[in-house]
């Protein structure tokens, strides 16, 4: 597996972002202004695009927001999520990132938790569904 980082929303990543959210969970529009600001990363299986996310540095925060994840559905239950969310994790790292904030629906909250993420505040209604606040501290790394 091989991933790609994009300064710019790629095809592969709008597809995979179509299916998921909007054909398959119902979400009315998954892009917005905030992609054109951010880093796209897919990862692809050979050519086949099968996972992706986002993220951008925040400057009012001085932190880094991600993202969701999508990963296609052939591919879900064998740790792509945490695969693409790590190399992410990494990139920001890499560029002196200490911080990630992120908002969750519910019910993935296990899935960052289980990925070092800690939940902040209360759920609350956002884009059709419920989410939680989440973040995770970064530890400097070999930069």
């Amino acid at each position: 597996m091989t991933t790609r980082s994009y300064d710019y929303l790629p095809k592969e990543a709008s597809l995979l972002r179509e299916d998921i959210f909007v054909k398959e969970q119902g979400f009315v529009d998954e892009f917005d202004d905030i992609d054109d600001i951010s880093t796209h990363l897919v990862l692809f299986d050979g050519a086949l695009p099968i996972a992706t996310c986002r993220y951008y540095f925040d400057s009012g925060k001085s932190a880094y927001i991600m993202g969701r994840i999508a990963v296609a559905k052939a591919y879900r239950g064998k740790n792509i999520g945490a695969h693409i969310l790590k190399e992410a994790e990494d990139q920001i790292r890499l560029s002196g990132g200490r911080k990630i904030y992120l908002s969750a629906q519910v019910q993935a909250a296990g899935f960052y938790e289980k990925q070092g993420y800690v939940t902040s505040g209360e759920p609350y209604y956002d884009e059709y569904c419920l989410h939680v606040l989440m973040y995770k501290q970064l530890e400097a790394g070999n930069e």
